[in-house]
């Protein structure tokens, strides 16, 4: 029998990362990621996989999240006074 895998909303994308920016959410909206995605990102960015998960290489998807919510320092313009 196939499981169907069912994409994450926007509230539980929320419930689950926090508070976001309205760009970053509808970024991670863009990548269909499932519930599971999205808690294994969350657990990845707050430190938890070192336990849970070392030496297992992220899905995808999990990776494209850190990447949205990680900053990059190279991206950002320098701010003039």
């Amino acid at each position: 029998m196939l499981q169907t895998v069912e994409v994450a909303s926007p509230a539980d994308i929320k419930s689950i990362l926090g508070a976001l920016d309205e760009s970053a959410l509808l970024e991670i909206l863009a990548l269909r990621p499932t519930i599971g995605d999205v808690e294994e990102a969350a657990m990845w960015l707050s430190g938890d996989r070192d336990i849970f998960g070392a030496g297992e290489p992220l899905k995808d998807v999990v990776a494209e999240i850190i990447a949205i919510l990680t900053p990059n320092e190279e991206d950002e313009a320098p701010r003039s006074r």
